[in-house]
């Protein structure tokens, strides 16, 4: 008499649940590798340091970091590569893991406005060096404190990089436990950021003088963004 086959037990579902543990392995790892760029560009984007050991000839607490790469500028080649290359960073960090529609990335409007705002706001940046300074105002009483391309990408860059930080501030809002370092820190960030920024425009209206600081500070706000994003996109893995 033939026996009738055995219900599977807990033997035959383990191969199922340990399959799905390396899944889910393999997931977080390609998310940390992922996020690397924008860790980078977090640390690139403040390499105006550097004026402090380099010989800049300029005064941090009276000049835009954008000096340092005016057309002028002996190190402006050094300043501008480390711009560009942070802007590079930062756009191919915006969609971690997949192209932009496909993937891992969460078909959420918010969060995707929220990649692709990034990605202007380093297209912007690259403007801002293509179409440099033509000198550095602080220093130099001749030069024009307004240059209506350079100012205009670096307008840009900033209603990119604000768009950016709302619209995924908002994705961390509405998409439940998602990105919560963003959901909880995002507002405090963004919020700082604007009132540095706001306070840098002083030589924008006849008014320079100590406008190198907020704008340094601003910078480091901005830094501490794009750190915060990469940890929030390596901490929670993106699902379909």
């Amino acid at each position: 008499m033939r026996r009738p086959p055995a219900a599977p037990g807990p033997a035959t579902a383990a191969p199922t649940c340990a399959g799905a543990l390396p899944g889910r392995r393999a997931v977080l790892r390609r998310a940390g590798r992922s996020t690397w760029p924008l860790l980078a560009a977090s640390v690139l984007y403040n390499a105006w340091v550097l004026e402090f050991v380099l010989p800049t000839g300029l005064d941090a607490r009276h000049s835009y970091v954008s000096e340092l790469f005016a057309a002028d500028q002996r190190l402006h080649v050094l300043f501008g590569g480390i711009e560009i290359v942070t802007a590079l960073l930062v756009a191919v960090g915006a969609f971690p893991g997949a192209p932009p529609g496909g993937g891992r990335v969460p078909a959420d409007r918010w969060a995707t406005g929220g990649r692709w705002a990034l990605v202007a706001f380093a297209a912007s940046s690259v403007g801002d060096v293509l179409l440099p300074m033509r000198c550095a105002p602080s220093v130099n009483r001749a030069c024009e404190a307004v240059n209506p391309w350079h100012t205009g990408t670096s307008a840009l860059a900033h209603a990119a990089l604000f768009a950016s930080m709302a619209l995924l501030i908002v994705a961390s809002r509405t998409q439940g436990g998602r990105w919560p370092l963003i959901r909880r820190w995002g507002p405090w960030v963004l919020g700082a950021a604007l009132v540095t920024a706001l306070a840098t425009v002083g030589p924008l209206f006849g008014r320079p003088g100590w406008h190198g600081v907020p704008q340094r500070a601003h910078l480091m706000l901005v830094g501490t963004w794009l750190a915060l994003l990469a940890a929030a996109l390596r901490g929670r893995p993106h699902h379909r």
